[in-house]
């Protein structure tokens, strides 16, 4: 891999590790809160995609169309040979799109997919698009799924500048995609939400759709963002999962909620 990108962030280099995992944000989200991960995975190099327009790339101008972004992401970033992708809600999307880009490609394909609190993609769309709306109205939009960042962005015209044209971004990157059928990967597959989430169980299951390989749905206590309050379990599950090569050999009995 051919490093440093802006694309990614690693907060603790471990070029020894036998597998990488790379995390992809949910809309506003930073790799920050990923990048942390590694304190918990030890054995576990892990990385942070950090789309234009958001973060640490704020200044540059955010990409909207799935397509374009999934292609400029994979022309600049080399994954490797052995390595995982993580994508949290949006991130899961990115994630998918960017595996199956990199089939097309005749590129290695990450031996893992880590798919969290995301709709499987052929669905019909769900929610009411909010990335057109002033910043008032967007703000009561996202407040039901964001609730204390709403409340700071409304208190935070700085942070507001900030943040909100890359949340637009993402937005808009949800609210434009399309599905297009495809063979199913040959990865390793889990998917994870919240037990208290809006987002039912029903909406997780059809993402087994996308691949011949192992497939896992785990429900964890918590809501859209129950990663956090289930920080531990999830990594655990994820470690397990990594070292064990296939995340179908962990039994439920070892997953401490």
């Amino acid at each position: 891999m051919t490093l440093p990108s802006p694309w990614l962030a690693c907060r603790v280099r471990r070029p020894e590790a036998p597998v990488r995992l790379f995390c992809f944000p949910h809309s506003g989200g930073s790799v920050g809160e990923y990048v942390r991960w590694a304190d918990l995975l030890p054995d576990v190099e892990v990385w942070g995609v950090q789309l234009p327009g958001r973060g640490a790339r704020a200044e540059e101008a955010p990409l909207s169309r799935m397509r374009e972004l999934v292609d400029t992401l994979v022309g600049a970033v080399d994954f490797g040979t052995s390595f995982a992708f993580f994508g949290h809600s949006l991130g899961a999307l990115v994630a998918f799109e960017t595996a199956r880009r990199l089939r097309g490609l005749g590129r290695a394909l990450p031996g893992w997919l880590f798919l969290s609190a995301a709709p499987a993609p052929q669905l019909p769309p769900r929610g009411i698009p909010a990335s057109h709306l002033d910043e008032d109205g967007l703000l009561t939009a996202l407040e039901p799924t964001y609730g204390e960042l709403a409340v700071e962005l409304r208190e935070d015209p700085e942070l507001r500048e900030l943040i909100l044209p890359g949340l637009r971004a993402d937005l808009s990157l949800v609210e434009s995609y399309q599905h297009e059928a495809g063979a199913p990967l040959d990865c390793a597959m889990t998917v994870t939400g919240g037990s208290q989430d809006d987002l039912t169980r029903e909406e997780l299951e059809p993402w087994r759709a996308h691949t011949t390989g192992s497939f896992e749905l785990h429900l964890l206590p918590g809501g859209h963002f129950y990663l956090r309050e289930q920080k531990d379990t999830l990594l655990q599950l994820l470690g397990r999962a990594l070292r064990q090569g296939r995340p179908d050999t962990i039994s439920r009995r070892d997953l401490k909620p």
